[in-house]
């Protein structure tokens, strides 16, 4: 095992879980800073030629885990692996965001989804050779065709 020490901390307007939008059709458009400590920052050099960058951060203010959840998109249980639910047995996540610009030892980002203080664990950038046709939502695209028979 390791020990996960911070790279990086986040800037974000969400102050409180409940400010994070939710569920079908939630969206990820918030600005936010990615702010890398002074040792790390050599890390950064050519970052800035990605679109897109994959944060690995820590759910810092999350307490135990749920192997079986309901999440907020939908009003059936399912396991805690095939959802985003900050209750996991290791409590990180990730997230894609897009690279808006670097300023020194900030990333300017879009489409955060942490709360303001968010330790970041990593950094990489995303590269996916996984065409978007071969691509499956799994039980989230069931809700959403459930949700829409409703409408």
């Amino acid at each position: 095992m390791f020990t996960p020490r911070p790279i990086a901390f986040v800037s974000s307007p969400y102050r409180q879980t409940s400010d994070v939008p939710r569920g079908l059709g939630a969206k990820h458009q918030a600005e936010g800073i990615i702010r890398v400590l002074p040792e790390f920052e050599p890390g950064l050099l050519d970052i800035e030629g990605f679109s897109h960058l994959f944060i690995v951060w820590e759910f810092d203010r999350s307490e135990g885990f749920e192997l079986l959840g309901q999440p907020p998109s939908d009003n059936r249980p399912h396991g805690v692996f095939a959802t985003r639910s900050p209750r996991r047995p290791n409590p990180i996540a990730l997230t894609v965001v897009e690279l808006l610009g670097r300023e020194g030892r900030d990333l300017r980002v879009r489409g955060i989804d942490m709360l303001d203080g968010t330790p970041v664990l990593d950094i990489k950038p995303y590269l996916s050779s996984v065409p978007e046709e071969q691509l499956r939502r799994g039980w989230l695209a069931e809700a959403e065709g459930r949700q829409k028979k409703r409408s």
